[in-house]
């Protein structure tokens, strides 16, 4: 019997004794690598929409708030530490009514318009192309920019491209050079719309093929690496969505086509995926933020959970079609979506830790399905829904979910390993889940990593750990938990979110054993 084998049978003998009955055991195979974890699977989305972008992002330089050329010092050093690797903007609903020609230029001419995707509210349009860019090359990410679809046009999108990559010694080079710019941009991801079955057009499967096809013979970047284009893909289980975009836009020539000689390159680097985690399955009904209690915290968990199946299906899909896996899944809204309490801005939400571990389980199911999603975006990175960061005038918090990104970045651009999780289920009325989530990683210099969640909120996870390929010597932990489920990040006190190191974690040969406390995320460094 091999060790892995040996390794099995252990794992599957120890289920079975009832006096280990509530211990988690893994099967790390270290000995079986899988596919690099992309590093914009961390990534982030800001959309003009509530206190996201002005206030949370944009001050402006005669804001007493401290800031660079307008945009927030603080807010740029926590998205730093971070590292986060591309952001997604400007929507959302609003890329398809923005037209980027009224954010360029000096900010004092600029048009004056009306959020109408979000409650018809004021836009200055002094947060535009430049002052987005300018707050990427602070950061150090790479933009994912969505053009118009819904309300513009071919010519539009085209337009903008040139005016962000064309050389400098072309009209829209120089145009972009009086407006402060004189050396083209890189684009390296455009999306091709938002939500075009919704509050992007309304459109059915088979319109938006057709659109995507006639936007994809014309967007390309003029200077620089190649465009990779981003199509709009389902809302959460719409699988035939996926089918029609499979068969109808993949190609320069949609499916069947019998001809030897059609051009098989993908037309579309990736392909979209939309899902919210909210408590319960009720659009109208999301569930309370603060104050929830026990049901609420199952059932957002219970959702949460539900993103590993929706890419596998998915993904099934795509295999059909493309079983080399050239086009990614995008999966550029995901996130806790719970309703607002009165008194806050638009789709504003306190932070709790509930949404950390939500985090921390989303962003498992991506590493763990990193042959095909490579790219993902939180919704939303400053003020907005599920936020990485707070802000209050001038006073600025970072989240839970901001702790879990950064506990994780351990696994930009590392290696999927491979882990075998044996789990007792964590109940709570009709909801059943397994009481562990887990992903791992090797980064290049031989560390392996392990993010493991706890979802159950009052058990503690005993877990050993069976390393298969690996010899380590020396391991630590350190874990994300609260004192209660609703906790969360308030300004003017302590965070109650740091990470602290978990104790009594123990390395013996192959075997690795710890407590994982309830309710918790926490990540294990082997070296």
């Amino acid at each position: 019997m091999t060790g892995a084998l040996r390794r099995l049978a252990l794992m599957l003998g120890l289920i079975a004794m009832p006096a280990l009955a509530q211990q988690t055991t893994l099967l790390v195979h270290a000995d079986r690598p899988g596919p690099q974890i992309a590093p914009e699977i961390y990534g982030q989305f800001v959309e003009h929409l509530g206190r996201g972008v002005y206030e949370g992002i944009w001050v402006g330089e005669d804001s007493p708030i401290p800031n660079t050329r307008g945009i927030r010092n603080d807010v740029v050093a926590a998205l730093k530490q971070v590292k986060v690797p591309v952001i997604r903007w400007p929507g959302g609903c609003f890329a398809d009514s923005y037209h980027w020609r009224n954010g360029v230029g000096p900010r004092d001419r600029r048009a004056q318009e009306i959020n109408a995707s979000w409650g018809g509210k004021p836009d200055t349009n002094a947060f535009g192309t430049h002052e987005f860019m300018d707050f990427l090359g602070q950061i150090g990410a790479q933009p994912f920019v969505s053009v118009n679809v819904g309300s513009g046009s071919v010519q539009e999108a085209d337009d903008w491209m040139r005016y962000m990559t064309a050389p400098a010694d072309s009209d829209p080079g120089r145009a972009r050079a009086a407006n402060g710019r004189a050396s083209p941009w890189a684009v390296p991801y455009i999306g091709v719309g938002n939500e075009s079955w919704g509050c992007g057009g309304n459109m059915t499967a088979e319109t938006y093929a057709a659109t995507f096809r006639h936007y994809a013979a014309f967007l390309r970047s003029y200077s620089g690496p190649a465009a990779r284009l981003i199509a709009v893909g389902a809302d959460t289980d719409d699988y035939a969505w996926t089918e029609t975009m499979m068969a109808r836009a993949m190609t320069w020539r949609p499916d069947p086509t019998p001809l030897a000689y059609i051009d098989r390159r993908p037309l579309m680097w990736g392909l979209s995926l939309h899902f919210y985690t909210f408590a319960g399955n009720d659009w109208q009904d999301k569930g309370r933020n603060v104050g929830f209690d026990r049901t609420g915290w199952a059932k957002a968990l219970g959702r949460a959970s539900l993103t590993d199946a929706l890419i596998a299906k998915h993904s099934a899909i795509m295999d059909r079609y493309d079983p080399g896996k050239t086009v990614a899944l995008a999966v550029d809204e995901w996130g806790a979506w719970f309703a607002s309490e009165p008194g806050t801005s638009a789709l504003y939400l306190d932070s709790t830790l509930r949404d950390a571990v939500i985090a921390g389980v989303s962003l498992n199911i991506f590493n763990r399905h990193a042959d095909r999603v490579k790219m993902a975006n939180v919704a939303q990175m400053v003020n907005v829904i599920q936020s990485l960061v707070l802000t209050r005038g001038a006073d600025m918090v970072v989240t839970p979910t901001w702790h879990v990104f950064d506990l994780y970045k351990v696994h930009q651009g590392a290696t999927m390993i491979p882990v075998d999780v044996a789990a007792p289920d964590y109940v709570e009325g009709k909801e059943r889940m397994p009481q562990v989530n887990v992903s791992g990683s090797r980064d290049p210099q031989g560390v392996l990593h392990l993010s493991i969640v706890n979802l159950d909120p009052d058990r503690p996870a005993p877990v050993r750990a069976l390393l298969a390929g690996v010899a380590g010597r020396t391991a630590t932990a350190e874990t994300l938990t609260a004192a209660r489920i609703d906790t969360r990040v308030e300004f003017g006190k302590p965070d109650p979110f740091v990470p602290r190191r978990l104790q009594d974690v123990r390395l013996a040969s192959d075997t690795l054993t710890m407590t994982l406390p309830a309710r918790s995320v926490t990540l294990v460094t082997i070296r």
